[in-house]
């Protein structure tokens, strides 16, 4: 699969960071969701899901818009 760098809003290379996948779709890069609370909240969770925080300002700035 092949990623297309979108853009970040961190420095020095660290996450936060959006790519898109040759389909279209959308990966993000970004730190862990570890709240127990916030975690307890999510629905419908797969085995092989996991959750990250991703700052508005990214998503924003640089997610496609269509």
């Amino acid at each position: 699969m092949k990623l297309t760098f979108l853009g970040t809003t961190s420095k020095d290379g660290d996450c936060p960071t959006l790519y898109e996948t040759e389909t279209g779709d959308i990966v993000v890069q970004g730190d862990r969701l570890t709240d127990p609370e916030a975690l307890e909240q999510l629905q419908d969770v797969k085995d092989s899901e996991t959750f990250v925080v991703i700052p508005r300002s990214l998503l924003t700035r640089f997610a496609p818009k269509e």
